[in-house]
């Protein structure tokens, strides 16, 4: 490893990649703080840009959309109570809540230093423990992934609030609405009606961003004019973070990357699950959980680390065994094989100032998307 450090920075701390790293990363922010524009759509978008770049610029626009793009969907769940991305519903829970409590600017930094917290550890993961963890991720089986499926549906015991009758009846219609489209093991129809457009299934960002949008828009409708009119007293705070609230939030911070990374390394996996897991374990572990969802700081900090977390690690699985973590790194992959880079343990000998200076270059991108946010 040591031996391709000193090429690897060589490679990295250039000019072009960095103007291309903070333009990956206003796009990405921009992309995902607007609802229904999710980060795998701007990738594609973007991805022909990088054909004519050679390999580290190419992976620094898009690793800056990709991360940025982690930290974004907290800017709309914040402000105007829908999230931008999936993953970021978490963070609206209790985000909107102290932004309604005039803490508009607080809640953000908290999103932002919780994000780039997230980012660099789990980079630093990729950096030092990738090749190992990746080894351990291979073996996980059919047996595993139930596991962990069934883990996320006892998250619904945890975020329910106050009625488990509403969660139970939300986690129903929730598990409805996955079984629309075909099956993906016999390819048999289930519940399309006959409609072709319905086969293919309905798109999580699309269901989960419309069904909190077209919430926050009743809400809105009940209410009388005059009080729709935008309160920009609440973006006029301060934005201090006393030291009492950042020693509350080390320990779900600390954890939540950690979740964040092990989620983000199994395959199929991504930052919407980790993003729960981790609100769920931040609201059993604080001393106040009556808090959570009226404007806790832990749960907007567990949150946003744990989505950003996921960011370093899967691209544990896609440079070291040659398995995509999530869509958005598989359409990444494509970026590395047009300039004949193809990703496995055999890269990191072969071409292992390139690989190295790729790692080293997420830890940079998190820093730039701290600056910019």
């Amino acid at each position: 490893m040591l031996q391709y450090i000193a090429p690897a920075t060589g490679l990295l701390f250039t000019l072009e990649n960095i103007l291309w790293i903070n333009l990956g990363v206003f796009i990405g922010s921009v992309f995902a703080a607007i609802p229904g524009l999710s980060v795998i759509l701007c990738v594609i978008l973007f991805l022909p840009v990088t054909y004519s770049m050679t390999a580290i610029p190419g992976m620094m626009f898009l690793l800056g959309i990709y991360c940025a793009g982690g930290y974004g969907g907290s800017v709309s769940a914040i402000l105007i109570n829908t999230p931008g991305t999936p993953h970021a519903a978490a963070t609206m829970l209790d985000g909107h809540p102290l932004s309604e409590k005039g803490r508009t600017k607080a809640a953000l930094k908290i999103a932002l230093y919780a994000s780039t917290f997230g980012g660099i550890f789990s980079a630093l993961m990729l950096l030092f423990l990738g090749p190992q963890v990746a080894r351990v991720a291979a073996q996980l089986g059919t047996a595993e992934y139930f596991m962990v499926c069934v883990f996320g549906l006892t998250i619904i015991a945890g975020v329910s609030g106050k009625s488990m009758i509403k969660g139970l009846i939300s986690a129903c219609l929730g598990l409805l609405i996955s079984c629309v489209g075909s099956d993906p093991m016999t390819s048999y129809d289930r519940f399309t009606f006959g409609v072709s457009r319905l086969y293919l299934g309905l798109d999580l960002a699309v269901c989960l961003i419309g069904l909190f949008a077209l919430v926050e828009i009743m809400s809105k409708a009940e209410k009388r004019l005059d009080r729709l009119n935008l309160d920009t007293t609440q973006i006029k705070d301060d934005g201090v973070i006393t030291k009492e609230e950042y020693k509350r939030m080390a320990r779900p911070v600390l954890l939540s990357s950690i979740i964040g990374v092990m989620v983000g390394i199994i395959p199929g996996t991504g930052a919407s699950e980790a993003s729960w897991f981790s609100y769920n374990t931040a609201k059993n572990m604080s001393k106040h959980p009556e808090e959570f969802g009226h404007g806790s700081v832990e749960g907007i900090a567990a949150a946003e680390s744990a989505n950003n977390a996921v960011t370093g690690a899967t691209l544990i699985p896609l440079l070291t065994l040659g398995i995509p973590g999530d869509g958005t790194v598989a359409i990444m992959l494509s970026a590395l094989m047009i300039n004949g880079l193809n990703p496995g343990l055999s890269l990191f000998t072969t071409q292992g100032d390139i690989m190295y200076a790729i790692m080293l270059g997420l830890i940079l991108v998190n820093v730039f998307m701290c600056l910019q946010g």
